[in-house]
């Protein structure tokens, strides 16, 4: 991979350059110091991923990757502030690596990118297995979360609720990333809210097309009309759209 570290700080550029030499298939690794160069050495060298810090001078991450010319290189986004995750993974980044991070989460970062450049026109979840299980921090423990267990998932400011048979945990990931893990098991029901299509028991209609989903444990999920289609269309593939 030929990759392009874009930060404004030199031992941040560094620190990510000695990682990335562990790594057996980086071709090229090359450096800028701002979103303005970033520009200018896209254009003139293509690399196929972008290593974007998002609070630079003049031009921010979130607004580069925005700005990016077709072919547009890829984008993982590194940075110290948790709070752009949301419009990050809505720019449509591979991944949202939190420093300070380990050489085995920026690996993971790298491996994305690697699906996602052995296939361009799939999404990396698309070609992984969906995991079979989620680790999930709390009070300085790591929880492991079996993904069957989880019966429906709800936005939580960062976080995504897990909601399980006893308890929520949170996860500090966001909605729609974590369902491009999880895979078709799961589908989105509500802008704050998806469900496992194999809990679900019953629709009961609500006002303006809205509904809810019964589980099978008596949990009340919010559908909205948005959603309401292509979950039907899910539940019963021989029902006319």
């Amino acid at each position: 991979m030929h990759l392009l570290i874009v930060d404004d700080e030199r031992p941040a550029r560094e620190r990510l350059r000695r990682m990335l030499a562990l790594e057996p298939d980086i071709a090229s690794v090359r450096e800028a110091r701002d979103g303005v160069e970033a520009l200018q050495m896209v254009e003139s060298e293509r690399p196929d991923a972008l290593l974007l810090d998002i609070e630079m001078p003049e031009l921010s991450g979130i607004d580069l990757a925005a700005s990016l010319p077709a072919p547009a290189p890829l984008v993982v986004f590194v940075t110290a502030h948790e709070d752009y995750a949301l419009r990050a993974f809505d720019s449509e980044a591979v991944d949202y690596l939190l420093k300070p991070f380990d050489q085995a989460r920026l690996r993971r970062a790298l491996e994305r990118l690697r699906l996602r450049l052995a296939a361009p026109g799939q999404d990396a979840a698309s070609l992984a297995s969906p995991p079979r299980q989620l680790l999930v921090s709390e009070r300085g423990t790591t929880r492991v979360v079996q993904v069957a267990d989880i019966e429906w998932l709800e936005t939580a400011d960062n976080y995504v609720a897990l909601h399980l048979p006893a308890g929520a945990p949170l996860l500090r990931q966001t909605l729609g990333a974590l369902l491009e893990q999880l895979g078709p098991a799961f589908v989105r029901c509500h802008r704050r809210a998806a469900v496992r299509l194999a809990a679900i028991e019953r629709i009961e209609p609500l006002d303006k097309g809205d509904c809810e989903l019964v589980l099978r444990s008596s949990a009340r999920v919010p559908c909205s009309r948005q959603y309401r289609p292509a979950l039907l269309a899910l539940l019963d593939p021989a029902r006319p759209t």
